[in-house]
């Protein structure tokens, strides 16, 4: 059970950081014109669906989601205001975030790997999809790169 605990706690501070940050960057460029907007949406979109899923899948195991802290979001907040203050372009915001979903593609798959003889084969599969999830976000930015 514990390896269960492990992943879901996991996949769920991924991506409960994610919506945050991806929310933080849509407030500090709101009022610009980027066309990056509509890709970024989708992805909060995308990532709100996963945490809905997550938090099914953590109830029937009985365990409570919890985020990573205040400091990592702080830190998240400050590192995207510093960003976008030097540069807000399209091709800077999908520079930052492919950086961001790559991160994560290598961090899941290594989980996946980890955990897939260990873990119950619905969270496994949660793991995959947000692997995927993250994949198509690469393909989906690189037009703006």
């Amino acid at each position: 059970m514990d390896e269960n605990k492990e992943l879901l706690e996991y996949i769920y501070q991924n991506i409960d950081m994610g919506i945050k940050a991806l929310n933080n960057l849509i407030n500090t460029i709101n009022g610009k014109d980027n066309k990056i907007k509509k890709i970024i949406e989708g992805e909060i979109k995308g990532y709100e669906n996963y945490l809905k899923e997550c938090k099914k899948i953590m109830k029937k195991y009985k365990i409570e989601p919890k985020s990573k802290g205040i400091m990592a979001e702080i830190g998240n907040w400050m590192g995207t205001k510093m960003e976008m203050m030097k540069d807000n372009s399209d091709a800077r915001i999908a520079d930052m975030l492919t950086k961001g979903f790559t991160m994560g593609v290598v961090d899941i798959t290594k989980r996946i790997d980890n955990y897939k003889g260990d873990a119950d084969k619905d969270i496994l599969g949660l793991a995959k999809k947000l692997l995927k999830f993250s994949e198509e976000n690469i393909n989906f930015l690189k037009p703006y790169l």
